[in-house]
Formats: structure tokens, C-alpha cells, sequence
């Protein structure tokens, strides 16, 4: 009944705002996921800002790993603040709606920073390629210009992807139709929306995923290729497990996050289930990002040993 409600309260709706469906028509799981959500997005902020504020003050940890770890958990936080408090909000309100040009800038928002975390990641690969790989030569390959010069690649990167297809979703005609079946503004969810073929939309999409999803997966299977290679020449099983370690809390977090994107974005619309898609949404929002910092720390002994020096000094 209430979802009813929504949706004719949609025809009624002025154009400048869109109406968020999400679970309303399930209140129960409405508010499961609000605790549920509320508990991820404070792990992911306390995780992350003590990752970013660690890696700053302890002399021992700037390397070009923390700096990028630091990148990522900015990342991380942004990403997931870009839409987690306007979701949690709308979980109590009873007019789950969102202005059209706040809209526009979530969307953008959200697009940018995934697409910085993609070429980030390979960035990433690559350090532990350059650690493990060549090992001797470490400091110089990976210098402080090289490092920054990376990660401002990757940010540039980022912010410059999601303008066409930003664009070429909101000029999609939506006869009038302003409800979206999400819990925030996603371009799966907007183009479903349209009351015209989406083809070229959807193509643009399929092409920017393969930029941004395919081919720096493909670059971090490459770099891992070399790396399991290096790994197997080491005579020691001590020094095997070693390098396994500097590498697997990587792996993980490439597995969680390109996984989900994968199954977002590289398939149309229009044959992603629903519930499939929602929880896709929540899973790379709120979950991922949540667990990046706890893989990072607790499988971490140098940030457990700056975290104690830390404390020693206050």
C-alpha cells in the first residue's frame, strides 16, 4: 500500500525532484537496513579516517603504499558519504524525495570517485608489483613524483569519466516519470526511467565500464601474474608467505569491489533484476567500503605498530 502511495503521489510530483522508492513498500527491512547501514557507514568513517590520520603522523608508514592506502580511504569515505547520509535520512522520511539538481551532482559525485578508485587500484597493483618483483630497486621506481603523478592520473581520470554519460542521462526524456526504484541516483536505475530507446545511453555506459572496470582489471591480473611468478621463485616457504601477505589484503579488496561494479555495470538495465540491483548498490556503497579499512588493518602489523606508537605519544 505504501509503495502505492508513492507512486501515485509520483504523478503528482513536481518536475524538479525525483522520488526514491527504494524498501518503502517494506518497512520492517526499511529499518533493518537503516541499522544495518548506520553501523557500516561509522565503521567506514572511523576506519578510514584513522587510516588517513595514522598514515600522516607516523614517519614510519610514508611509503608509497600508505600513500595510496591514504588515497583510497579519502576515497572510501567520500564515495560512501556522497550518498549514505541522504539515504539514511530517507529511510525515516515518509517523502523519500531528492531535488533534481542534487541529483545530478550524487550522480556525478558517486561516478567520479568509483572511477578514481578503479584506476587507483592499479596504481596499487603496481606498487606491490615494484615490491615484490624488484624488490632492490623499489625506492627508485616507485619515487615521490612517480607516486603523485599516478595518483593524480587517477583522480584526473576519474573526475573527467562520468561527464558524458552524466549528461546523456538526464537528457533522456522521462514523460513525466520522476520515480526511481533505488535508494539513490544510479544510472541503471535513471535510464529505466526513460520513455525512448536507450540504446546509445546504455552503449556509452557499456564503454566507459569497459574503461574503467575491464581494462584496470585486466592491468591488476597482469601485475599479479608477474607477481605469483616472482612469489613461486622464492625458495623459502617464510618468504612465500611473506610476499603472499604485502599482496592479499589487494586482492581482496579488487575481488569486493570490482565484482559488484562488474555485475552493475556491464550488464543492461533493463535486465538487472530490481532487489538484485538495490542490494548490488548497497553492498558496493556501504560494504566494500567498510571492510577496506578492517582487511587493511587487521591483517596490518605496521599500522598496528604506528596505531601503539601513537598512543604511547598521547
Amino acid at each position: 500500500m505504501y509503495k502505492e502511495a508513492l507512486w501515485e503521489e509520483g504523478n503528482q510530483s513536481y518536475q524538479g525532484e525525483f522520488i526514491l522508492l527504494g524498501v518503502a513498500d517494506r518497512p520492517r527491512l526499511e529499518m533493518l537496513l537503516f541499522g544495518i547501514l548506520l553501523m557500516c557507514y561509522l565503521i567506514n568513517l572511523l576506519g578510514n579516517t584513522t587510516i588517513i590520520v595514522v598514515s600522516r603522523l607516523d614517519p614510519h608508514l610514508h611509503t608509497p603504499m600508505y600513500f595510496f592506502l591514504s588515497n583510497l580511504s579519502f576515497l572510501d569515505l567520500s564515495f560512501t558519504t556522497s550518498v549514505g547520509p541522504q539515504m539514511l535520512v530517507n529511510f525515516w522520511r515518509e517523502r523519500k524525495t531528492i531535488s533534481y539538481g542534487a541529483c545530478v551532482a550524487q550522480l556525478y559525485i558517486f561516478l567520479a570517485l568509483g572511477s578514481t578508485e578503479c584506476v587507483l587500484l592499479v596504481s596499487m597493483a603496481y606498487d606491490r608489483y615494484a615490491a615484490v618483483c624488484h624488490p632492490l630497486r623499489y625506492t627508485t621506481i616507485m619515487s615521490h613524483s612517480l607516486c603523485f603523478k599516478m595518483a593524480a592520473f587517477a583522480w584526473f581520470s576519474g573526475l573527467c569519466n562520468p561527464v558524458i554519460i552524466t549528461v546523456m542521462t538526464f537528457r533522456l526524456p522521462r514523460c513525466g516519470e520522476n520515480r526511481i526504484d533505488n535508494f539513490f541516483c544510479e544510472v541503471p536505475a535513471l535510464i529505466k526511467l526513460a520513455c525512448i530507446d536507450t540504446s546509445l545511453t546504455e552503449g556509452v555506459l557499456f564503454v566507459s565500464s569497459v574503461l574503467f572496470l575491464v581494462t584496470p582489471l585486466g592491468l591488476i591480473v597482469v601485475s599479479y601474474s608477474f607477481i605469483v611468478a616472482a612469489v613461486l621463485r622464492i625458495r623459502s616457504a617464510e618468504g612465500r608467505r611473506k610476499a603472499f601477505n604485502t599482496c592479499a589484503s589487494h586482492l581482496i579488496v579488487v575481488s569486493l569491489f570490482f565484482g559488484t561494479a562488474l555485475f552493475t555495470y556491464l550488464q543492461s538495465p533493463s535486465k538487472i533484476g530490481h532487489d538484485q540491483a538495490k542490494m548490488a548498490s548497497l553492498f558496493y556503497t556501504f560494504v566494500t567500503t567498510m571492510l577496506n579499512p578492517l582487511i587493511y588493518t587487521l591483517r596490518n602489523k605496521e599500522v598496528h605498530k604506528a596505531l601503539r606508537r601513537l598512543m604511547k605519544r598521547t
